[in-house]
């Protein structure tokens, strides 16, 4: 399941580091706070690449992202982590795709004066 929320960066906590069974790896928790009459402070876990994404976004920016809530069972307790996989900052310009084909624009064909027919039959 991925959702999608709009809402303001209120604070970055500790990054945390370790080792696992597949190499090392790297988390950090920020909390948002909800748009709305009644706004709510929500933590979400980054982790890997997103990391960086969002160390580079200040406290009090807005920004949108998607995200996926995850449960998971440990010695009969339950746990819920919130992970955004893709956060954009609200008004930031997206980049421009790049463009499938390496030649000019357009080609003028070449043409030596006689009448060119170039019907496939």
């Amino acid at each position: 399941m991925s959702l999608e929320l709009t809402c303001k960066l209120k604070e970055l906590l500790q990054e945390q580091t370790g080792n696992g069974k597949n190499g090392p790896w790297v988390k950090q928790d920020f909390l948002v706070e909800t748009q709305g009459e009644y706004p709510k402070t929500i933590c979400m876990s980054a982790w890997g690449d997103q990391v960086k994404t969002i160390q580079g976004i200040t406290p009090g920016t807005m920004i949108k992202t998607a995200i996926r809530i995850e449960s998971r069972e440990y010695n009969g307790r339950w746990y819920t982590d919130v992970r955004p996989w893709k956060i954009v900052v609200e008004g930031a310009v997206a980049p421009a795709p790049a463009s499938y084909s390496a030649g000019p624009a357009s080609v003028a064909p070449v043409t030596t004066g006689a009448e060119v027919d170039d019907l496939p039959f």
